[in-house]
């Protein structure tokens, strides 16, 4: 297969400071094994097919620093400086970018510099990776695109809509903390056309999935919990289930649905016979979101879930803090399989927007001593409304307070 010619601008500051504040020990992997993600991040989480790599760049303020994660640790910052070296090895060319103000250093706009002249180059560049959750990039990406080269972020927090709709693709800070740690990646992205041929690369366990479904599904006598059948189906079939995305189609429904289970209807939480089974009875739930809910979920991809929701999801990372070493990657999916034993179907891409939240909110999960399930609301509601004053997204204290009682992290008054 033809390899794509690709050119990486990293922004160490950005990236690193955003990974630290959600996972600091893979944060710290990400700095000192570039050459191990680099190398994954060559066949990963594509646009056209594999890249090869003819421009790779680190840009970084030697004398930035983060407060070191551990309290205890000496000294009690982390200096950029120190992992200078292992980019170097790894083959970044590494560009120095001191501060130019107090606040400021010229990184941003030394690596806009650089990519347009990239543009000229006679080797023409098909990819560019813009490792930045920095959305003052944008006009870059506005740019590349018309010059019809593709692009990619990789972003270490909720990077803003219009900055995330311009790009190709992008890659999450779940995602990338996967990548360093060598882990499967999982997405929740629509899969290539084409399942007849994904299946035919697994037949075994993707045989294996389809009689563990129709044995389930003939047997039932009731409409079947989507979430339970898919930490059922995840505990018998293993890693397959994961590292496979659902055996190529992208997630479970779609797994399901290509089956061609005989009268199978779908909804929101269930699957079942309509020839034999009655549609299975509404929740009541809490109705539809509020106004200022929807605008946020359209604004910043709040997730839509339910109101009744939100304390489940709050629990379960609670219940992750308070008994695991906190490992971001291993939180999200712990999560989903704890919420799913119970009947709560949400995505690792809902939790894991969840565990950034909070994390940024001032309760990173990792915190000693770990914070409990109101902390972890009210740090999820707190970032949640702080995004949508950065995003210029005006809210009423009436509208606020709406969405906080959503969120299940009412003020009291």
């Amino acid at each position: 297969m033809a390899r794509v010619r690709a050119a990486l601008y990293l922004d160490f500051d950005n990236v690193f400071s955003g990974l630290i504040k959600q996972d600091p020990d893979v944060a710290i992997r990400f700095a000192k094994e570039p050459a191990a993600w680099l190398a994954r991040l060559t066949a990963s989480l594509t646009v056209d097919g594999p890249r090869r790599w003819l421009v790779v760049r680190c840009y970084m303020n030697p004398g930035g620093w983060v407060p070191n994660p551990d309290p205890e640790a000496s000294p009690p910052r982390l200096y950029y400086s120190q992992f200078r070296p292992f980019f170097v090895n790894a083959g970044f060319e590494v560009i120095d970018c001191p501060r130019l103000t107090h606040t400021k250093n010229a990184a941003d706009i030394r690596m806009v510099v650089d990519a347009v002249d990239a543009l000229a180059d006679p080797v023409v560049y098909e990819e560019f990776v813009i490792a930045s959750g920095d959305s003052d990039m944008t006009p870059l990406l506005v740019r590349l695109r018309r010059s019809d080269r593709r692009t990619t972020i990789v972003s270490p927090s909720d990077a803003a809509e219009a900055f995330v709709a311009v790009a190709d693709r992008l890659i999450t800070s779940q995602e990338l903390l996967e990548l360093v740690q060598g882990e499967p990646v999982e997405t929740d992205e629509e899969p290539p056309e084409g399942p007849a041929a994904v299946v035919a690369e697994a037949p075994v366990s993707y045989e294996q999935f389809r009689d563990l479904v129709r044995w389930r599904y003939e047997a039932t006598t009731a409409p079947l919990n989507l979430a339970s059948l898919a930490h059922d189906l995840r505990r018998q079939l293993g890693p397959s289930v994961d590292e496979t995305n659902w055996f190529g189609f992208g997630g479970f429904v779609r797994g399901l649905e290509s089956l061609g289970l005989a009268h199978a209807k779908f909804s929101n939480h269930f699957v079942w016979d309509e020839s034999r089974h009655d549609p299975p009875e509404s929740s009541g739930g809490s109705g539809p979101a509020p106004e200022p809910v929807g605008r946020l979920s359209a604004l910043l991809s709040l997730p839509r879930l339910p109101r009744e929701m939100w304390p489940d999801v709050y629990q379960a990372l609670a219940e992750y803090a308070a008994d695991h070493h906190f490992n971001l990657t291993e939180a999200t999916r712990w999560a989903r399989d704890r919420l799913a034993e119970n009947g709560v179907d949400v995505s690792r891409a809902s939790i894991a927007f969840v565990t950034r939240g909070t994390a940024f909110g001032g309760a990173p999960l990792y915190r000693q001593p770990p914070p409990v399930a109101e902390e972890i609301a009210t740090a999820f509601a707190d970032n949640v409304l702080n995004r949508a004053e950065a995003a210029s997204i005006a809210l009423t204290d009436e509208e606020s307070a709406e969405v906080r009682e959503w969120l299940g992290a009412a003020k009291e008054a």
